[in-house]
């Protein structure tokens, strides 16, 4: 289990950044934190295997937590929506 924030910036719309409570964004590059503009922090949570996460998934965040000290939640692309809109009809 890890205890997890998770930030957004004023800059980057639908862009989180997910760190260790324990050791917050000290091992995030300077240059990534400075391109979210003001971190505002969203939430906390308890990252377990079996969680659950919207639009991600839960072991890949928990991996890159553990291997560099952050992740990044990027917006899903336009185009990736729009297929998946278009397989739902056909």
């Amino acid at each position: 289990m890890i205890l997890c924030d998770i930030y957004k910036g004023n800059k980057k719309s639908e862009m989180y950044l997910y760190v260790p409570s324990d050791t917050g964004t000290k091992d995030v590059p300077q240059a990534l934190i400075q391109s979210f503009g003001e971190l505002e922090l969203v939430m906390k949570i308890k990252l377990t295997k079996s969680r659950k996460l919207a639009r991600v998934d839960v072991a890949t965040v928990i991996n890159e937590l553990q291997q560099t000290g952050f992740y990044l939640q990027v917006p899903p692309s336009k185009w990736a929506e729009s297929e998946d809109r278009s397989s739902a009809k056909g």
